[in-house]
């Protein structure tokens, strides 16, 4: 096998007499700057690792993923990295000869990358990566994601080709599902819910409830950019740069709230799409804010944010974090990723994409901060629908394991 192991060296010494299992989990990464990729990661190993020792075998990992040197690797034991380029998709190439070493595949397509949004180049990769899985022989799993949309014939065609031919295709809502169904008739598309709701943290509950309010901010660097420059390409209703602005003011001028701003997607080649550059411009603007240094893994942001009241966030694997960890959060969304997933749980203290001012925005968020308790509840109610949603992939996943493993 080619690559490196996440910890360094080669593998642990870990069947004890357990049949091995070697799990390949595509676009997955464990050094994004975008900790949303790396809660998924996270999450969907420790999802795959439970089922495979709950059989009985002894799990091995090759996550095959995007070169990004964005920060120090995750150190997830058991753990194989292959970087994905264009030299490696070609034939004979470094990924065609790493599928040669598992025994299947879970393929989680970068959260939301299965999609011709983001142009050719990238769904070239998603689909070439997909089609020398199907060409070695080797079962497929989609593991939860965002299918979709997909504008042009071509795109379709070939997103249903692949679909077809996987074990299991897991929406994680329903309009994705939707699309799914819609252009690949036939194929085994389920309905689950995004594994990072599973990403495991540490609990920091009790800073919660003191004299003063720890509410989180969490400003995307991305659509804070898009205001400035005036494109707004993701079709805000209201300025998101000025509703940030005047949140924090709000926040400032309350003697019972104590302001922390939250980075969760950092890029040291993209200025334009740092979160930790813009907390640093916003503590400079609101002094009294505490500007949360940025964090080295998702389970470290996870966990800081459990100690939060309430988190205003503009990344969804942010506010995954505070919703999976009883943090009353009020999601900031730019895509139909958002309403499709909290509306699937029942969710609905969302500022939406369209029909906001800055005003009923600011509104919207300040209410929140009244209303804790009935959010608290809610987010209660839906991670219930959490564990129901995960039980059929769960068993998916089963399903292959012992496939392959009794193959074997």
């Amino acid at each position: 096998m080619h690559g490196r192991a996440a910890g360094g060296g080669e593998w642990h010494d870990i069947t004890r007499g357990r049949p091995t299992i070697t799990i390949g989990l595509l676009w997955h990464s464990l050094n994004s700057g975008n900790l949303g990729v790396g809660a998924l990661t996270v999450a969907n190993w420790a999802i795959a690792r439970g089922v495979a020792e709950g059989l009985g075998l002894a799990p091995r990992f090759v996550i095959m993923a995007a070169r990004d040197a964005e920060r120090p690797g995750i150190d997830l034991p058991d753990t194989q990295v292959v970087s994905i380029d264009w030299r490696a998709l070609a034939p004979g190439g470094e990924l065609w000869r790493a599928m040669a070493g598992v025994d299947c595949v879970l393929d989680i397509g970068a959260g939301d990358s299965f999609t011709d949004i983001y142009g050719p180049r990238r769904y070239a990769f998603l689909l070439i990566s997909k089609l020398i899985a199907i060409a070695r022989g080797k079962p497929l799993i989609f593991s939860p994601q965002t299918i979709g949309p997909f504008t042009k014939p071509g795109y379709k065609a070939s997103a249903a080709f692949a679909m077809r031919r996987a074990q299991a295709v897991f929406a994680r809502d329903e309009l994705s599902r939707g699309v799914a169904q819609n252009i690949a008739p036939g194929a085994a598309v389920r309905l689950a819910v995004d594994v990072a709701f599973e990403l495991p943290f540490e609990d920091r509950s009790h800073l919660r409830g003191g004299p003063r309010l720890r509410v989180g901010v969490n400003a995307s660097g991305l659509l804070f950019a898009e205001a400035e420059r005036g494109s707004n390409r993701f079709g805000l209703s209201y300025d998101y740069a000025t509703f940030t602005r005047r949140l924090l003011a709000a926040l400032a001028a309350r003697g019972d709230v104590e302001v922390h701003l939250v980075p969760h997607a950092t890029s040291s080649s993209d200025r334009f799409d740092d979160d930790g550059a813009l907390a640093d411009r916003l503590a400079a603007e609101f002094p009294a804010a505490i500007r949360v240094p940025n964090f080295a893994t998702p389970s470290d942001a996870k966990s800081y944010i459990s100690g939060l009241d309430l988190l205003v966030a503009a990344r969804m694997h942010a506010c995954i974090g505070a919703f999976s960890s009883g943090v009353p959060v009020v999601p900031v969304a730019y895509s139909r990723k958002f309403d499709g997933l909290f509306a699937l749980l029942g969710y609905d203290r969302i500022l939406p994409v369209t029909g906001l001012s800055e005003d009923g925005a600011l509104a919207l968020v300040l209410d929140a901060l009244t209303d804790r308790a009935a959010l608290a509840a809610a987010e209660a109610a839906g991670m219930g629908q959490v564990q129901s949603l995960l039980s059929d992939y769960r068993q998916a996943l089963r399903t292959m394991f012992l496939g392959v493993s009794t193959a074997a």
